[in-house]
């Protein structure tokens, strides 16, 4: 996009001098400051009481079966360190890790960034060990005693979950554990019972059909794109964007930016054509400010400056002084070369002998008297130029009009130097006389110049309108010529283009070994190439393409100025927002536009240079969940997916009118503004126009999962569900009880 791509916006658009009306700011790392231990849930429980633990990658939420809320959010990721100094190892959790700089740079995740998968098990350790300590879980038995919920993923790896029981039933010694899909808790906390679950959380997002209760695992589809892929996007889209921002956004930050500013537009294609249109640009745009440091100018007092002005004047003096100084020096040197010359002039006439005249002349680096004689005029014109200088009068240099007195002696009485003379007084007098023709041919042009800006002025005091439609035209056809121009540039720039094959045609006749040649009229093979100056325009052509000229292109622009300056004074209708400069000013542009909004930029300001406008992002991020080729996924769409499983999978299937009447959001990377009307206006769209559908989101998208594993544990049904100790110890690690709400043995 060129910075002169310009949107017919009304003049008020392109001068917004007002700043933005609103900044927002980005937030600071998570630090929560001490957690204390919370014993009251302990002393609460009892053998049966279970711990819900909904283990996600972007938070590890912890509580009891009977809370209504989870007691502790932890982030997934440990720092561990040793301070030599004190000699001690420290070790941080969660938020904490932004309390210090050392254990900021030591922080690991427990997850695969990116990805659901465990891969850091210390790290989930020490998360557990938090989670138990922060509950006021008693462990002087060395177990916790209690049975333990903990959510998974939809087809969880075998491996996780064999190494999380390895970890919860010999670490801890849990009496008990139960594994179940995050999504599906959340749903049957919901009352649930048959539809389409679509869950969108912080690494993926899962489409799951769900019948009588029970999930239709063989026909659930999985995206890779969540939360941490939109934000990981837009710092992209940002680097892009601003290649030499001189602050550091990190990936908390971004995600903060994909959540407050960003939204699901309701018709993306056209939104984003209209998106940088300046009309309502202000409310579109918003501009985000990141920390920075002012510059601090120190401020002088008057007798300060007063004295830097009169030390800049000092030094002003000296330098005057030196220079004047120099000058003597060089008038001295000048006289004294003049007075020496003048008495070589005297010698000259006392010497006889043609000899010996020239070995003096010779010895003084003259050939003969006349380049002595003119040494010596400029040398008093040098000096007298110079005392009038230094008196400050200035005279006006008299031109002398040259003689030639050789010319009118024939030759016969001339000897070989004076001939020789003669023709240079006859070269001399053929330049003199070219001067005074060019200078005649000067006087008739301003003369012709002068008479035509006469009757230019006539035309416009009799026409005052036609002369105003001309000008006009006039200056259309240039602004045509040199739109011409840019095209025929830009179309050189493409190989494949018609002017870049025939400049390459040019270039490759010219490097041949037999170039296509001129034929004479005569029917000759002799190459004429040069007896014509048009000849010579193929280099032009090769160079920059036919018709382009550098100094052409400034007769263009210099003509455009002169002829939009006699409308600025002429016609009442052109302004100067009709001028070719303004409506190609940058800060009019598009593009500026999409990088400051539709306001001033100051580059000298560290306010403006720290600050982000976040516009069509604003749109691009989410909607690649609806679109994933925006991002380079080479994946179907959520409505994709969806109308895939409803029209093909389930077409047969009685329930699936149940199901579409429960199309059940969840997760938190659904909270996007307008994701629930989206979806339901797309999948109107694919499915039979007489299909009721029904579209609804989860009460708390993020905290549902966690009471909904709660509430399944706290329902005495469920305790079958539950993989004890000696179930763990006789049948193995990877032994589970399969339930509705949990993945199913493969």
């Amino acid at each position: 996009m060129a910075p002169s791509a310009i949107n017919d916006a009304p003049a008020s658009g392109f001068n917004a001098p007002k700043p933005p009306a609103k900044l927002w700011s980005v937030k600071e790392p998570p630090f929560e400051g001490f957690r204390a231990i919370d014993k009251e849930g302990w002393s609460r429980s009892n053998h049966e009481t279970a711990i819900v633990i909904d283990n996600g990658s972007s938070a590890v939420r912890a509580g009891w079966s009977f809370d209504s809320k989870p007691r502790l959010s932890v982030l997934p990721n440990m720092a561990r360190y040793r301070d030599r100094k004190l000699n001690r190892t420290f070790t941080f959790i969660g938020s904490d890790v932004y309390a210090d700089g050392t254990a900021r740079g030591q922080s690991k995740p427990a997850y695969e960034p990116g990805s659901n998968i465990v891969n850091n098990w210390d790290v989930m350790e020490g998360v557990l060990d938090y989670c138990f300590i922060k509950m006021g879980v008693d462990g002087r038995s060395g177990n916790i005693d209690r049975p333990i919920v903990m959510t998974e993923p939809v087809a969880n790896l075998g491996y996780s979950r064999k190494t999380m029981s390895e970890i919860l039933f010999e670490c801890y010694g849990a009496p008990s554990v139960a594994y179940g899909i995050d999504s599906l808790f959340s749903y049957s906390y919901n009352g649930g019972r048959n539809g389409l679950v679509i869950d969108s959380s912080y690494t993926s997002t899962h489409l799951i059909p769900v019948v009588n209760s029970k999930p239709l695992l063989s026909q659930t589809t999985r995206l890779n794109w969540g939360r941490f892929h939109s934000a990981q996007y837009l710092l992209k889209l940002l680097k892009l964007k601003y290649p030499t921002f001189p602050g550091k956004i990190s990936d908390n930050q971004a995600e903060d930016l994909v959540r407050e500013h960003c939204y699901i537009s309701q018709n993306y294609e056209d939104d984003l054509s209209r998106y940088m249109d300046w009309t309502g640009l202000e409310d579109r745009d918003h501009t985000v400010q990141f920390p920075y440091t002012e510059q601090i100018v120190v401020q002088k007092s008057e007798e300060e400056l007063a004295a830097a002005a009169e030390k800049r004047k000092e030094g002003g003096r000296r330098l005057q002084a030196q220079a004047a100084k120099m000058r003597l020096e060089k008038l001295k040197k000048k006289e004294e070369e003049l007075e020496y010359y003048q008495q070589l002039q005297t010698q000259m006439v006392d010497i006889t002998t043609k000899k010996e005249k020239a070995r003096v002349l010779e010895s003084n680096d003259f050939d003969d008297e006349n380049q002595l004689n003119k040494r010596v005029k400029e040398l008093e014109s040098s000096i007298k130029k110079t005392r009038n200088k230094d008196l400050g009068d200035i005279e006006e240099e008299q031109v002398e009009v040259p003689t030639f007195p050789l010319l009118e002696t024939p030759d016969d009485q001339l000897d070989e130097e004076g001939i020789k003379q003669k023709r240079q007084q006859r070269l001399m007098k053929s330049n003199y006389d070219a001067r005074q023709r060019a200078k005649v041919e000067r006087e008739k042009e301003k003369a012709r110049i002068a008479e035509e800006q006469r009757l230019d002025d006539e035309r416009r005091e009799t026409d005052p309108q036609g002369w105003i439609d001309e000008r006009r035209i006039a200056r259309q056809a240039i602004i045509q010529k040199m739109k011409d121009r840019d095209r025929l540039k830009a179309e050189l720039g493409n190989r494949k283009s018609l002017a870049n094959q025939m400049r390459m045609k040019s270039i490759a006749n010219l490097a041949s070994d037999a170039p296509t040649k001129k034929r004479r009229r005569g029917g000759g093979e002799d190459d004429t190439f040069g007896a014509d100056d048009a000849d010579w325009g193929v280099y032009r052509t090769i160079a920059t393409g036919e018709g382009s000229d550098d100094e052409e292109e400034e007769d263009l622009s210099k003509n455009l100025k002169e002829i939009e300056m006699q409308l600025l004074r002429h016609d009442p209708t052109f302004t100067e927002e009709s001028t070719r400069e303004a409506q190609t000013d940058w800060t009019k542009s598009v593009l500026h536009a999409f990088l400051h909004g539709p306001y001033p930029y100051d580059p000298e300001s560290q306010k403006e240079t720290n600050q982000i406008h976040l516009n069509v992002e604003r749109i691009r991020v989410p909607e690649v969940v609806f679109q994933p080729s925006i991002a380079g996924l080479d994946q179907a769409g959520i409505v994709e997916i969806a109308a895939n499983i409803l029209t093909e999978r389930l077409a047969d299937e009685p329930c699936r009118d149940d199901v579409l009447r429960d199309i059940f959001l969840t997760g938190g990377n659904t909270m996007f503004q307008g994701f629930e009307d989206r979806l339901r206006t797309e999948l109107r769209a694919v499915l039979p126009a007489e299909q009721r559908i029904q579209v609804r989101r989860a009460g708390d998208c993020v905290l549902d999962t966690w009471r909904g594993a709660a509430q399944w544990a706290g329902q005495k049904e469920s305790a079958r569900c539950f993989i004890t100790r000696a179930e763990f110890a006789e049948k193995g690690s990877e032994y589970i009880h399969e339930h509705n709400l949990g993945n199913a043995l493969y």
